[in-house]
């Protein structure tokens, strides 16, 4: 015990980036970790017992507000990644993390920390789902996939906060700006679908994403001299190939007849549904009233990945 907590504290104190130590929630990983851990009781068990015999809330006007928020957000960080490092100055082959206190290196850690943060806001589509009484979308697959990626991210703000790795927070904060308007739009009421007849292709955008993340990820591997960590690029690249996976696998069960005559909800790792709004097996025995298809964040899970719901968060 005396020697793995000798490793513990040899790894936070000094194979850690010290630029970074004293910020909020990065000097240990146990209030992330924490976070993680009372975010999927809340959503598994505390808040389905907590409304079990209320009515579900409409909430039509704050999920306007909160994705505008979320689209606002998503494009203010991808703003920043751009301005400090992915705008000419990164090399897109190999980018190692820049270690100084130099304006742009710290402006590049700042929106790390930032988006780091960011998977935290993202609860909020739980939340949203268990106050409105859409369990069926708080699957097993949706609370492992928000209650993980905090902690994901928390390792790269903590020992890499920069670099080569950056490059799929770039591409996922892009992804959740038309994301996050294309809820606001569907929150906004059926007399506005008309504007959201591309949802369809923000799947396959979202798939692309992953094809991206992971090639740009392990093209590294062919590159000896660079000295990027390897560890983070196949972290990475891992959560590319799973996604890539998940998403093609509902996008054929959805668009693709011959696969959705054969694969039903319980076949899938994603949640489809039927053109009046319920689940394909007919599982649930009620109608969602509004439809988004597309899934909610760059490694949607389940209940993210295909949401019909009134209004759509």
């Amino acid at each position: 015990m005396a020697s793995i907590y000798a490793w513990y504290r040899d790894l936070m104190d000094n194979k850690s980036d010290p630029r970074v130590k004293d910020w909020p929630m990065v000097s240990s990983p146990w209030p992330t970790l924490a976070a993680c851990l009372l975010y999927a009781f809340c959503a598994k068990k505390l808040g389905p017992a907590l409304m079990a015999n209320r009515k579900p809330f409409e909430l039509r006007g704050v999920l306007i507000v909160y994705n505008l928020a979320q689209t606002v957000f998503s494009a203010w960080i991808f703003y920043e990644y751009l301005m400090s490092g992915w705008l000419g100055h990164y090399d897109f082959r190999c980018q190692l993390v820049d270690y100084s206190r130099s304006p742009r290196a710290m402006r590049m850690a700042n929106t790390c920390w930032w988006y780091y943060f960011s998977k935290f806001t993202e609860f909020f589509d739980t939340l949203f789902f268990v106050l409105r009484k859409k369990n069926e979308h708080v699957s097993t697959l949706h609370v492992i996939h928000h209650g993980i990626m905090p902690m994901s991210v928390w390792f790269g703000l903590k020992f890499a906060p920069g670099g080569h790795s950056t490059f799929f927070a770039l591409l996922n904060t892009f992804v959740h700006i038309v994301m996050y308007f294309y809820y606001m739009v569907s929150a906004m009421g059926p007399k506005y679908q008309k504007y959201i007849w591309w949802k369809k292709y923000l799947t396959a955008f979202q798939m692309v994403q992953f094809v991206l993340i992971f090639s740009h990820q392990l093209q590294v591997l062919f590159r000896p001299s660079c000295q990027y960590p390897r560890p983070f690029v196949y972290w990475i690249a891992m959560h590319g190939f799973l996604f890539l996976f998940l998403f093609s696998d509902f996008y054929k069960a959805r668009y693709n007849k011959s696969e959705r005559k054969t694969k039903l909800t319980n076949g899938l790792c994603m949640v489809v549904m039927n053109e009046n709004g319920s689940p394909l097996n007919g599982k649930n025995g009620y109608k969602q009233e509004a439809v988004s298809e597309v899934p909610n964040s760059y490694a949607s899970s389940a209940a993210d990945a295909f949401v019909r719901r009134r209004p759509v968060s």
